[in-house]
């Protein structure tokens, strides 16, 4: 897990690739952003598999990834790729099978690759994401690994793919590990394989590898950023562009190919109710990109979070990266639309994109319809943060979702974890990813999810050390759910000493739909009683001066293994506003409700 960064982190950058090499694991490239914008191969549709339930595929098989034929008539081998299963990717392989629903453990893809190298170019082999470690091979050499679900990475591969047909092998294991991120337990469906779009990417021998490009920390006037450019070349002239604002601003990369460049600007800022996007453009002698990007300020003063200089109230809502009706993994772009979709109809100018970075396309549509958004790195409750290991992989994920986002104008937040338990090890360890997150991107702010408070009867008191390392103060709260009323919801009381503004992270309550019952039975899972819940939550809001945004748990019900209810739940979390089918249960229209009173 290792993510392109300011030059001067790049002592670090050496370090970390030297430390890969010497435990033995090849380290993957530096993934480049914009991936959209490159000029690109789709390695998407039918791959051919082999299931490999026992994870024998790189010992007691032989290798797998060498492919090997029968050679004789006295040979054989116990493994094929040939007449064998085809899944889809991107797509999860447990929704692709039924036999693979709660399958945990190997799986080896092939796709048999065609292509005719230009000259004067490189290329590069780029994977979304694979859930959860993977190894890669090209023509029976190992290229490398990656460990983490949810965030890009790549192998160049320039020189390694031949005239012809070439051989691309790769093993997603999604097996839970108690050193992993998210580790063993957490609440939603742990769906393995290739999930995101895989694609050859290929460049000029020296190209624009990496750039940020934002407004000015405290600036609505000020265009600050900088440039890498990688390859033979690296001193060029550049120039940077935004043609619709009449900018035209040129730069002089160094001899490591690298410059950074502030310069003003008169722009029209991106807000939900304005979603202002431009086209960028960077040209350099040798290579040319562009995107659209939109341009805003994020701050927080005192109680207060301002979008350009303005206080918002954000009106949210938790997302996983799921199509239910599909019961899969969500991965494109239309099923982004649909969630969003969902959510904009809700009333939403926020969503909250749990427990991981979820997929480009959903965080590029986000920001064409008018979302902030909240983007978290799995750091998901049992993490054992006194492990010496843990550090790197944390920081790591941190450094990898914030490299593939860092122009993107709607995430307003960096989350850093979910429900962590307060300790000496975990203060210092999240403290340090907040710092990191900073120095990586000054302009956005820091958050972290905490369900821990002091409760003394009708007071809470909200006390976790790490707020003070944080920029907002986020709490997921399931009063009336999991724990009861201490006295009426207009009479709890909160107390924070922290200057900060407080978000309401997570609340929510189970609900089958079409199930109708009690409103004060929790037990009777109706509909009714998640009503109850919300009207009791909406009437708390007021009572707490320091309430800068609330986010229910959850849009639509998702799944999950650990839930299993047989009459009201069997492996659904069923805290949606919406059901697995979309229907929209009675606590959706308290919620909407409420969002449309907030102007």
């Amino acid at each position: 897990m290792i993510s392109a960064f300011p030059r001067n982190l790049l002592i670090f950058s050496v370090a970390a690739l030297a430390l890969g090499c010497l435990r033995g694991v090849a380290a993957t490239e530096i993934s480049m952003i914009n991936v959209p914008g490159r000029e690109a191969i789709s390695l998407n549709g039918k791959w051919n598999v082999i299931i490999d339930p026992a994870d024998a595929g790189a010992g007691s098989w032989a290798a797998i990834y060498k492919d090997r034929q029968v050679q004789g008539k006295t040979d054989f081998v116990e493994y094929s790729f040939e007449n064998g299963p085809v899944l889809d990717v991107p797509g999860d392989f447990n929704s692709q099978s039924p036999e693979l629903n709660f399958f945990e453990s190997s799986v080896w893809y092939k796709k048999v690759i065609s292509f005719s190298p230009k000259p004067n170019t490189r290329t590069f082999l780029h994977f979304g994401a694979v859930n959860y470690k993977s190894d890669v091979y090209l023509n029976g050499e190992y290229l490398g690994s990656h460990e983490g679900g949810f965030t890009p990475f790549q192998f160049e591969v320039t020189g390694k793919l031949k005239t012809g047909e070439n051989g691309l092998i790769v093993r997603a294991n999604n097996k839970r590990f108690p050193n992993g991120i998210p580790a063993v337990g957490y609440d939603w469906h742990n769906y393995g394989g290739i999930t995101r779009d895989v694609t050859l990417i290929q460049t000029p021998d020296t190209f624009v590898r990496d750039y940020f490009i934002q407004l000015e920390k405290g600036s609505a006037r000020n265009v600050a950023g900088w440039l890498r450019l990688d390859g033979p070349r690296r001193e060029q002239t550049v120039h940077l562009r935004i043609p619709e604002a009449g900018i035209n601003q040129t730069v002089r990369t160094d001899g490591d190919g690298f410059v950074r460049f502030s310069f003003p600007a008169t722009l029209e800022l991106w807000s939900p109710a304005n979603p202002k996007l431009y086209q960028v453009e960077v040209a350099a002698e040798t290579d040319r990109v562009e995107e659209r990007i939109g341009f805003r300020t994020i701050e927080v003063k005192g109680k207060d979070i301002l979008l350009n200089g303005k206080s918002i109230f954000l009106k949210g809502v938790s997302i996983h990266e799921e199509n239910p009706m599909r019961r899969a993994r969500a991965y494109s772009e239309s099923d982004a639309l649909v969630l969003l979709t969902w959510a904009k109809e809700l009333g939403c100018n926020f969503v909250r994109l749990a427990h991981y970075p979820q997929n480009e396309h959903t965080v590029r549509l986000a920001e064409q319809m008018g979302f902030l958004l909240w983007e978290e790195v799995p750091v998901y409750q049992g993490i054992d943060f006194a492990d010496p290991k843990m550090q790197d992989k944390m920081e790591g994920m941190l450094r990898e979702m914030i490299q593939r986002d860092k122009n993107r104008c709607a995430i307003a937040l960096w989350s850093l974890s979910n429900e962590t338990s307060p300790g000496p090890d975990r203060n210092a360890s999240l403290t340090k990813m907040a710092n990191l997150s900073r120095s990586l991107d000054p302009t956005r702010l820091v958050a972290s999810a905490f369900n821990h408070w002091r409760t003394e009867g009708a007071v809470m008191t909200i006390d976790d050390p790490l707020s003070e390392a944080l920029d907002v103060v986020s709490i997921n709260e399931y009063i009336g759910w999991y724990k009861p009323w201490p006295n009426g919801p207009s009479k709890v009381e909160w107390r924070m000493s922290f200057d900060k503004p407080l978000l309401i992270s997570e609340f929510g309550a189970e609900a089958l739909y079409g199930n109708h019952g009690p409103s004060d039975v929790a037990s009777s899972w109706s509909e009714e009683y998640q009503e109850q819940f919300y009207k009791d939550q909406v009437a708390m809001f007021p009572t707490m001066p320091d309430l800068r945004g609330v986010c229910p748990w959850i849009l639509v019900d998702f799944r999950s293994p650990g839930r299993m209810h047989p009459k009201y739940q069997n492996g659904w979390n069923r805290k949606g506003l919406l059901s697995d089918r979309g229907e929209k249960k009675k606590a959706w229209y308290i919620m909407k409700s409420y969002y449309d009173s907030i102007k």
